[in-house]
């Protein structure tokens, strides 16, 4: 398959003309465009419809254009080079009948003028030249994309789930203790390993240019106590039999620290690790641990804190002022009289007059399975067996994200853009510095405090920016999820309930069963199960 093409030739009958050279096999046939601009350029001049016909009747023919010797015209080689400079097209029309032979060195000296450098493909053109493909647009040099590199990434030896769930008994009671959220370790186990990134290489494009991979991610492995790292610190390790947690990205192994009742032998508890109490908590009392606090009794007035998972098997009266705070997930058979806040799900029998807040779900299931009075809230879901009580005592259900939330990821997206702006203000003028001293430029003591300055400046940067962006993950997380938030009511809501879905809220008029509450065309919707 060749391209149709043209050329100026003798006639001999003392003239010359334009040889029109038809496609073979499928070609693509001569441009009119591209014999009008070259016969312009070259003060030559025919009848643009014999030349329109002559083009048309797809055989070999030859146009007049004037009388004389045939002009020696030299081949004539556009060069395209593309956008991104990652490929350079050559287009030739051969030279006269008359005119100079066309060479491979003459290609390559057009290149050269339009600055192509990288990737020619000499034996491509000596081919190209030597089937006489002209009028054809032949990729005369390819550019080396660069190899994009990976970021990063932290692989764990240990469940990092924790969205274990309470399984539902035979007879409707819930087990709150199988729950596989304590995974135990014993010294010397790998926990984490990271595996380093991988910066990629370096492309070139047709000019001879460098082309930088995209940046990757680095990482590096955060842990706290009882845990081991090697030297390239790339592995994790137990240094002590217990169990171990992921807390906010942080490995985490600790030794439970047991007590049978927390009350004035015990006083207040600050733990480490976890926490396990085989009794009671008594009103007024704290326990505060970085894992999880595990309670086989029941819990009075009190404030337990936990960074992982509570779990409490004979519930919680608060007698308003109990309150339960955890980074993961809270399960307990009751709830009365109560403020819950949990980072993750909130599973209960029952909820009576308390404040609840869950990043995830809240779940009340079971034998009796009722939410009555008080205000609940999570961000994907409120699953509850009955809602509300016959008393048109207040309730409350909210799901969806806060306007809060949007309203703070707006602003840390400013804050992102001004501290980094910050940053690379000062970046030039420490790289300034830092190469005089390396030249052996010694400082004043106001150029050496003033570095000293942006030096904290720069560290206080970075750690802003670290602090912020993690915060704007958490936040663009949140309001991922709640798109489909919702409320679902497996027994009976009674009328007098207030829910509440992101911005838009109702009230239940009348009693119904087996529904629930999404969000839809901006309003609250009833739909049935």
């Amino acid at each position: 398959m060749q391209n149709g093409y043209f050329r100026m030739v003798s006639t001999g009958e003392g003239g010359f003309g334009l040889k029109i050279v038809p496609p073979t096999e499928g070609g693509e046939p001569v441009r009119l465009n591209e014999v009008t601009d070259y016969l312009t350029h070259r003060n030559q001049f025919c009848d643009l419809s014999v030349l329109k016909k002559a083009i048309d009747e797809n055989c070999e023919t030859v146009v007049h254009l004037g009388m004389g010797n045939c002009p020696s015209e030299s081949a004539v080689i556009f060069v395209n080079v593309s956008e991104d400079n990652m490929q350079a097209v050559i287009r030739i029309i051969p030279p006269s009948e008359t005119g100079p032979k066309l060479s491979v060195f003459d290609v390559l000296d057009e290149l050269k003028h339009r600055q192509v450098s990288y990737g020619i493909k000499q034996g491509r053109i000596e081919r190209s030249l030597e089937a006489g493909q002209y009028c054809t647009d032949i990729i005369a040099a390819e550019g080396e994309p660069p190899v994009h590199g990976e970021d990063a990434r932290i692989e764990y030896y240990f469940n990092t789930d924790v969205k274990a769930k309470p399984t539902q008994n035979e007879d409707g009671s819930v087990d709150f203790f199988n729950l596989n959220t304590i995974t135990h370790c014993r010294k010397g186990d790998l926990l984490a390993k990271l595996i380093p990134e991988n910066k990629g290489e370096y492309g070139v494009n047709v000019l001879g240019a460098k082309i930088k991979p995209r940046d990757v991610k680095k990482a590096a492995l955060r842990y706290s106590l009882n845990i081991d790292i090697n030297e390239d610190k790339t592995e994790l390790t137990a240094a002590v039999d217990g169990h171990v947690t992921l807390v906010e990205d942080k490995v985490f192994v600790s030794n439970v620290f047991e007590v049978e009742n927390v009350d004035t032998s015990t006083g207040n508890i600050d733990y480490e690790g976890s926490v396990q109490i085989n009794g009671n908590v008594q009103s007024n009392f704290s326990v505060k641990c970085r894992g999880n606090i595990i309670v086989n009794g029941a819990v009075e007035g009190a404030y337990l804190e936990a960074g992982g998972d509570i779990i409490i098997a004979r519930g919680m009266n608060g007698m308003s002022k109990g309150t339960l705070k955890a980074g993961g997930n809270v399960v307990v058979k009751f709830l009365e009289n109560a403020t819950v806040e949990a980072g993750g799900y909130v599973h209960a029998e029952a909820i009576i007059h308390s404040t609840v807040m869950a990043g995830d779900e809240v779940t009340v299931e079971g034998k009796r399975g009722f939410i009555a009075g008080g205000r609940i809230f999570a961000t994907e879901k409120v699953t509850t067996k009955n809602l509300g009580s016959e008393m048109g005592v207040s309730t409350i259900v909210e799901v969806g994200v806060d306007p809060a939330v949007k309203t703070r990821h707006a602003q840390l997206q400013k804050d992102v853009m001004e501290v980094a702006k910050e940053l690379k203000s000062v970046e030039p003028v420490i790289i300034s510095y830092l190469q005089k001293k390396k030249q052996g430029v010694q400082f004043t003591l106001q150029q050496a405090q003033y570095l000293k300055s942006l030096l904290e400046t720069r560290e206080s940067c970075k750690s802003k920016l670290e602090s912020m962006n993690d915060e704007m993950l958490k936040l663009q997380y949140m309001l991922e999820k709640q798109g489909n938030a919702q409320v679902v009511v497996t027994g009976e809501v009674f009328s007098g309930v207030k829910i509440g879905i992101g911005e838009v809220s109702m009230v239940v008029q009348s009693n119904m069963q087996y529904c629930k509450f999404i969000k839809l065309r901006g309003d609250v919707k009833m739909v049935g199960l």
